[in-house]
Order: C-alpha cells, then sequence, then structure tokens
C-alpha cells in the first residue's frame, strides 16, 4: 500500500513543479533583462546580503544554471530561446526538461516497467525543446517574409535623407512584430552605448537567417565605407523577394512527399490505436516484459528516425 502512495506522491510533487516552470513561462517579463541575467558577473558580497531570500524553485533554477555553466551548455540554450524571444532563462527552460523527463520516467516505468521508461523521459523531455525550436522557426520565418517590406520602408526612408537610426525607428513604428521588436532590441542597445554596427550583428545571431545577415553585411559595410545604400538594399530586397519564392515553390513541389511520410509514420500509430479499442488484451503479450518490449522500442524509434530522415530530405537550402 506504502508503494503506489509513494508513487502518487511523487508524480503530484513532478507535476506542481511544472506548474510552477509554466507559471514563470507565461508571467510578463522583459527577455533582454533575463537574458542579461544569464551573463551577470559574480555578485558582489555586498549584493548576496541585500538580495531577499530565494524561494526553492529558484534555488533548484540557479543550481540547475550552475551545472549547464558547467558543462558550457548556457551560451547554447540561451541563444536558442532568444530566437524564439521567450521569457526564460537557460536555467529555467533546462529546469523544465527535467521535470518533463522526470515525470516521463515516472510514468512510464509504471505503467510498462524500466524499459519503457527510459524512452517515455526522452520523449517528454525532448518536448520543451522540440517547442523551443518550433517556436524559433516560425519566427525566423516570419522575419524573412518581413525583410521585403522593411528594405522597402528602409529604402524609401534613406532616399528621404534620414540617417541610419532614424530609419530603423520607422522601422519599429510601421511594421509588426517581429521586425519591429527585434530592431527595438537593436535601438536599445545603441541607446546603452553599443555601436549601430554591433547592434545589428547581435540581432542576425538572434535571427539567424542568412536574409537577414545579408542586409546587416551591406548597412555595416556602408556605416564603414560608405555608399549608395539606397541602391545597394533594393538590389538585395529583390534577391530576398526572390529567394522567399523560390522556398514557397519547393515548399509546394514537395508537399506530396512530407504527406507521405506524415502518413507513413503515423499509419501504424493509428492501427495500434485502433486495434487497442476494438481488443484490447491483443497487446498483452507484446507489452509483457522481456524480448517483445525491446522490440517495441526498436520498432518505435525505427518509424520516429524514419520519419526524421525524410523531413531531412526534403529540407532543400535556397
Amino acid at each position: 500500500m506504502a508503494a503506489p502512495l509513494l508513487f502518487g506522491f511523487l508524480v503530484s510533487l513532478a507535476v506542481l513543479t511544472e506548474f510552477v516552470a509554466l507559471g514563470r513561462i507565461l508571467s510578463a517579463r522583459d527577455p533582454i533583462q533575463l537574458r542579461l541575467r544569464e551573463h551577470e558577473p559574480t555578485i558582489s558580497l555586498l549584493a548576496v546580503e541585500a538580495e531577499p531570500r530565494l524561494s526553492w524553485q529558484r534555488r533548484v533554477v540557479r543550481l540547475v544554471s550552475r551545472l549547464i555553466q558547467r558543462f558550457n551548455l548556457g551560451p547554447r540554450l540561451t541563444a536558442q530561446i532568444a530566437r524564439a524571444n521567450l521569457p526564460l532563462t537557460a536555467g529555467e527552460l533546462t529546469t523544465i526538461i527535467l521535470v518533463a523527463a522526470l515525470l516521463g520516467f515516472m510514468l512510464g516505468t509504471w505503467r510498462f516497467g524500466v524499459i519503457l521508461g527510459l524512452p517515455m523521459a526522452a520523449i517528454l523531455g525532448y518536448l520543451p525543446i522540440l517547442y523551443v525550436r518550433s517556436a524559433g522557426r516560425q519566427r525566423q520565418q516570419a522575419f524573412t517574409e518581413q525583410l521585403p517590406d522593411v528594405l522597402t520602408l528602409l529604402v524609401s526612408a534613406l532616399r528621404a535623407g534620414f540617417g541610419i537610426s532614424q530609419v530603423l525607428q520607422a522601422v519599429i513604428e510601421q511594421l509588426p512584430e517581429p521586425a519591429s521588436k527585434e530592431f527595438e532590441q537593436v535601438m536599445r542597445m545603441v541607446a546603452l552605448g553599443l555601436p549601430v554596427t554591433r547592434a545589428l550583428n547581435e540581432m542576425v545571431e538572434r535571427i539567424g537567417t542568412g536574409e537577414a545577415e545579408l542586409m546587416v553585411t551591406a548597412i555595416n559595410i556602408q556605416y564603414d565605407l560608405g555608399g549608395n545604400l539606397a541602391q545597394t538594399l533594393e538590389t538585395i530586397g529583390q534577391t530576398i523577394r526572390d529567394r522567399i519564392r523560390i522556398k514557397r515553390e519547393l515548399q509546394t513541389l514537395t508537399a506530396q512527399q512530407r504527406l507521405t511520410g506524415l502518413i507513413v509514420a503515423l499509419v501504424p500509430v493509428g492501427i495500434a490505436l485502433a486495434i487497442s479499442v476494438i481488443n484490447p488484451q491483443h497487446f498483452g503479450r507484446i507489452l509483457a516484459p522481456g524480448l517483445m518490449r525491446i522490440l517495441l522500442v526498436y520498432g518505435v524509434a525505427s518509424q520516429v528516425m524514419g520519419y526524421l530522415v525524410i523531413r531531412k530530405m526534403l529540407d532543400l537550402e535556397v
């Protein structure tokens, strides 16, 4: 009787921790300040004495932050979070991953045993990373689709006689997110004393697209050497429009293959669910301890790898 109670307590604790972490995600905080805290220098003794008593959640996050910094994982996670523009730090994201993996391990072990508990932990632990990467890709695509409008506005403002700072301010005022948000961060960095070229390079690192790098490179060259920036940006804008058109044509041409890969990956899952509903005892033998569970894990892993290989084959660079 004690074992089920202990298991229920552990699951409740994991779920509570997960909700606390999700609450921190949904809370309104400045992502720039959060990312700056990742790179704070060592806190002085006076600041430590003046700092209020930390909650246990913050203590856990701080401990995880120190661990990932020791393994040099902090900058990579911070770059992915910045690309997705999420109000998180690397330590908080790692804490969410660990809690999700622990919850998956306990549920998988309780229902199927340790052999399937580890894959469940890997799947649930990977879901936060998948969400961050998906949000980053969506934001990259949205920014790239806005670039022609950004360049059109830049060219018009430059030909009207505005300077670089005034041009960037016009982009902030007249365009929606994510372009306005990114250029607003550029202007905030400039206001803090960073050169315009470095602030734009920081934006390119956050966005991580070739189109943004092409635009910023042209601006930086003109800023250092001079030249007709309006004409250069107009040419770059036409190039980016052609790249976007080609990418859309490729998505149209490969839509059937991507749908085929998705169907091939989901058909076994759908058949298994249908059989489990029609005849629940049918999978009793394959879920029994022993070799059959290993074969089941191998089959699921093969399906996932096959789907990822198909997606990779259709991921064409322009």
